[in-house]
This record gives C-alpha cells, structure tokens and sequence, in this order.
C-alpha cells in the first residue's frame, strides 16, 4: 500500500531534502512528482539512485488523485496553492510560515503533539514550525510533562541555509570577496554575513522584536502550552547548516539536572552529549545529515527559582524542515488518517 506524493518548491534546498527524506526513510511511495515555478519546470532531481524526476510547473499542475503535498515553496506561493491542492483532496504539509498561527491549522512537531494532525481534516492542510521552534519544543517537552514549564529565555545561533540557496550563496561569496580582497555586497542579509553574526532575522516588528522572534514565542504557545512565556533573541551567523541555541527554562518544580538529563535520553527524537570534557557537547558542524536534535551543556541555572540551562543543535534542514514534515505524513498513515491509499 502506497501513497502519491507532490513535492512543492522541489528544487529548493527544503525541496530537495524531502525528496531525499522519503527515499532514505522508506516513505511508502507510489508515485512522486517535483513540483515548481515555470522557470524551474525541466530541472531534474534525483530520487534515490535510479529514478530522476523531471520538474513540473507548479502553476498549471493538478492535485485531483494526488494523496500528500509536501510544501516549501514560500509562503505567499503556498498561501496560493496549498488551499488549491487541498480542496483536490490532496493532504498539504505546509513548511512555510502563512498557516502556523490560523486557530483550524494543527502545527505539529509529530514527538510532541501526534494528537493535534487529526484536527487536518478541517482546512486539509497541517502546518510545518518555524526551524528554530521545532528543535527547541523537542527539547522542551519532557522537561515539561515532569516539571512544567513557565518561561523561556533562548539566544539562537541560525545558519544561513535557513534563508535558503541564496542565504548559502551569499556567505560563500562574502567569504571569498573578503579573501582576495573585493568589495562585500550584502543581498540576502543586512550585512555582511562573512565572520560575522546579524541579530536580525525576518522583518522588525512594532515592539523590536523581529518576526523570527515573534514566531518562536506564538509557535511555542500552539504547541507546547499556551502558557509558557518565551523571549528569543534570534541571531543570523557564518554556518552553512546547523541551528544552535542557549537556552534558559524556568519551572514550576525543582529541577534535578540528572533527571533532567535522563528524561531527555529517554525522549524521542533527543541525542543528549554532555560530557564536561574538551569537546563534550555537539557543534553544528557535527549536526549536518543528522536525523536528531542534540542537547548539551545541562546546567542549574542559579540565577532563576527551578532555573536550567542547555544548549540545543539540530540540522534545520532535516529535523527543522524537511524530516519534520516526512515524519507529519508518516504519522498520519500510522495514525490512519489518509482518506485512501493505492
């Protein structure tokens, strides 16, 4: 029993690492197709090592008879034609940010909250979160199921993949102009991105936080507990792949740090390295192609009632984008959700 799958946005860099997630993870596919703009149509992917996939043109295809759309073409294109492939009855996963915060969109993490999908079948669309909430509420959830969490402060140390081919693009040939001496120009970024980090992420907004910020915050709240408070400082750095983040948790309950640690061992999707050695924890560098989100350097944090201190790393490819969404569609076969199979 298998399942046709449209991959939406496919030549971009979230695109790609689907079509290489579903094949690596044994998705139950009969049939795939890559989707993108007219400019793209003709590009080819691979899938696997011996089907190439010709792309198609996004704007004239149609949905009817297809079962998942895998979406991360840009928001203002999925606000277009998810709702498209959705009344054709073609279930959408939706990376991009334009259905996170509607009330009849479930935004998933599937190790967090598996029972919210069932609430797709109102929009027929399921939300993908923002990268940086995604490996942050992973960490957060056995920490609060035992100690309930009240307030989250995070600084986060986003790579420019997260901006897509273009933000990778850029800090390649920053680095390189630096190098030989020629004339930086920033395009993507505010500034120069080349041995450098930019505290600014998306758009500023009326308060000075910017929308990065903001959607950590109301992503959290959908997912986790609405009444966990979270302030993030999001910061823009020189990695190609790779989120890192400090974070600060205040509970509700006293916290024993080797708890803490166990329960995070134990928890799905959670590789904990913390050995107070040279080298004990996990470096973006040692995340890439990585399946897990990585936590290191649990620590009491003295300064806050119940306060602990960790250090999280995930692949914001993988587990930020594209992995999260596989593991949506293979949750909803599990959970039997799909109205049909071929």
């Amino acid at each position: 029993m298998g399942y046709k799958v449209a991959v939406v946005g496919a030549t971009g860099a979230v695109g790609r690492e689907m079509i290489k997630t579903l094949f690596e993870r044994g998705f139950p596919v009969t049939d795939i197709v890559a989707l993108a703009s007219a400019r793209s149509a003709g590009q080819q992917i691979s899938f696997g090592d011996k089907r190439v996939l010709t792309v198609q043109n996004l704007e004239t295809f149609e949905f009817a008879g297809w079962d998942i759309g895998l979406f991360s073409p840009g928001a203002a294109v999925s606000a277009v034609h998810a709702p498209r492939a959705a009344a054709a009855g073609c279930v959408v996963i939706d990376n991009t940010s334009h259905f996170r915060m509607e009330p009849d969109v479930p935004l998933v993490v599937p190790e967090v909250n598996p029972h919210a999908i069932a609430r797709y079948t109102r929009r027929g669309i399921i939300a993908n979160p923002n990268c940086s909430t995604i490996q942050m509420v992973l960490a957060l959830k056995p920490l609060h199921d035992r100690y309930v969490c009240k307030r989250v402060v995070v600084s986060t140390y986003q790579s420019v993949s997260g901006a897509g081919k273009e933000g990778m693009d850029e800090l390649f040939n920053n680095t390189r102009a630096l190098f030989v001496n020629d004339p930086v120009k920033p395009e993507i970024f505010t500034k120069n991105i080349a041995f450098n980090c930019i505290p600014h992420i998306d758009r500023f907004m009326s308060d000075g936080a910017t929308k990065e910020e903001w959607k950590m915050a109301v992503e959290t709240r959908k997912i986790l507990d609405p009444d966990i408070a979270v302030f993030a400082t999001c910061v823009r750095v020189p990695v190609f792949i790779g989120h890192s983040e400090a974070v600060t948790a205040e509970f509700e309950q006293p916290v024993n740090v080797g708890e803490a640690r166990d329960l995070l061992r134990r928890a799905p999707g959670i590789v904990v390295i913390d050995s107070h050695d040279d080298g004990g924890y996990i470096t973006p560098a040692d995340c890439v192609g990585e399946d897990a989100t990585y936590v290191s350097r649990l620590r009491v944090d003295p300064t806050v009632p119940n306060g602990l201190g960790f250090w999280v790393v995930a692949d914001n490819l993988r587990k930020g984008a594209a992995l999260n969404a596989v593991q949506i569609a293979e949750s909803l076969v599990a959970q039997g959700l799909l109205k049909k199979a071929a």
